[in-house]
């Protein structure tokens, strides 16, 4: 996945109310009882089956980086699931989403004004109708440019339009992305 859908999962994660087991062998024994069966687990992480059973009777506690990673990043995917529906639903309906992001905006605007590209670093609030398109774009699996996209036109509408106040005519081109944080 990308920046912006990373972002999206990481400010979902802070929703939740207890941390991700610790240990190699309880993280496999979370995902087998997830998945009802150490076969999916095996062919979701790409090992053996014997493999998953060694971390589960906890014969074997400290896996390989690359598998440490992919094992932390599926419990994440799928840790308090309702915990996560829930922060998702009240960012979409009432609270809406923050973005903190350092990127470069250009404009399409009327002719004699500055349109220049620069890097600007913004943190605004975002109303829930664009929380609940980009986390609707992101379970739908939309491309990393889609979801700029949506970003894009939010902070078009909030910040440099400011609700339809002013520079009616504005269009922003949000590039170079250096980094971006959501928070629900």
């Amino acid at each position: 996945m990308g920046m912006l859908g990373d972002s999206l999962d990481k400010a979902v994660q802070g929703a939740f109310t207890r941390p991700i087991p610790k240990s190699a062998p309880a993280q496999m024994r979370y995902l087998v009882k997830q998945f009802k069966g150490t076969r999916a687990v095996a062919d979701l992480l790409g090992i053996d089956i014997r493999t998953v059973e060694r971390y589960v009777k906890n014969e074997i506690k400290h896996p390989r980086k690359e598998l440490a990673a992919r094992l932390e990043g599926e419990v994440k995917k799928r840790w308090q699931p309702q915990i996560r529906a829930k922060a998702k639903k009240a960012a979409a309906t009432t609270d809406g989403i923050m973005v903190d992001t350092r990127a470069r905006f250009g404009y399409t605007a009327a002719p004699g004004t500055t349109d220049d590209a620069r890097l600007r670093h913004l943190t605004q609030a975002l109303p829930p109708q664009y929380a609940a398109r980009l986390f609707e774009a992101q379970e739908q699996g939309a491309t990393e440019q889609r979801l700029r996209d949506i970003a894009a036109e939010g902070l078009q509408e909030i910040y440099f339009k400011d609700r339809g106040r002013r520079a009616a005519g504005l269009l922003v081109e949000f590039t170079d992305v250096d980094y971006i944080d959501f928070e629900l």
